[in-house]
């Protein structure tokens, strides 16, 4: 794999995003080999998963390139498989889950981020569901995510504005579990987490997880079939021009 780095050590997988000159942004090579790690991961006597990006951030989200790539139907819905299969994996996973966020977490980046049992952020994380800025919406389970941790209100406002926050503010509203000064004292935290009854932690996974992931899978086929569709809007297309150009879109609501 070139994309993510996976080593193991001891009862800990950790698994690390790997395009930093493109902030760790999610292209089809690193989806097919996030699907696979975490396949690897699934079947490992790892109990802990520790998911980071290395470079300046954690995830810049989904790459653009990729985005106007993928026109055709047929392509576009292969990608959006491999995503939801990338969000199951993680979210029902066997194991306790964390998301280590330095720097940008944006779009699919927070998602995918999301779907961890814990996010711990330092205190230059900037976390973003940004979709809105190219006229798309949410997709690898942002609109469940958003919902889970915050209520559809509150969820539906986050996503409508696109802004991006600071740990602290994503900390207060419920989006992040703990802020740390460094990657040293977030290191700590893992490290005590180590040392819980790791294996009763995973039996409540995985109890809320066969509630709820059949609300998840819904939830990730209704993005795709509105993803679809806000492809082909002409904000969309405003958007993209607007970012690709560097200037704020107009946009027309069609």
């Amino acid at each position: 794999m070139e994309t993510v780095v996976l080593t193991f050590d001891q009862n800990k997988a950790i698994l690390e995003l790997n395009r930093p000159q493109a902030l760790n942004a999610m292209d089809v090579q690193m989806l097919h080999e996030l699907v696979d790690a975490l396949r690897q991961i699934k079947e490992s006597d790892a109990s802990v998963v520790v998911i980071r990006g290395r470079g300046r951030g954690f995830s810049a989200g989904g790459d653009i390139k990729t985005m106007l790539a993928v026109d055709d139907p047929s392509q576009f819905e292969t990608v959006m498989k491999m995503i939801q299969e990338m969000v199951m994996l993680l979210y029902t996973m066997p194991k306790i889950t964390v998301s280590l966020i330095h720097g940008p977490a944006a779009g699919l980046g927070f998602s995918f981020a999301l779907a961890s049992d814990y996010l711990v952020a330092t205190k230059e994380a900037r976390l973003a569901m940004n979709f809105i800025g190219i006229g798309l919406i949410p997709d690898g389970g942002g609109h469940f995510f958003l919902a889970q941790r915050v209520g559809t209100a509150k969820a539906k406002q986050i996503i409508w504005e696109g802004k991006t926050m600071g740990a602290d503010e994503a900390k207060q509203i419920g989006l992040v579990d703990l802020v740390v000064e460094n990657e040293e004292q977030a290191e700590q935290a893992i490290a005590s987490l180590q040392e819980k009854p790791l294996q009763a932690m995973i039996a409540t996974k995985i109890l809320y997880a066969e509630q709820t992931k059949g609300d998840l899978l819904r939830v990730l086929e209704l993005e795709t079939n509105a993803q679809q569709r806000m492809r082909q809007t002409e904000d969309h297309r405003e958007g993209v021009r607007a970012f690709l150009e560097k200037r704020k879109p107009v946009f027309r609501g069609r």
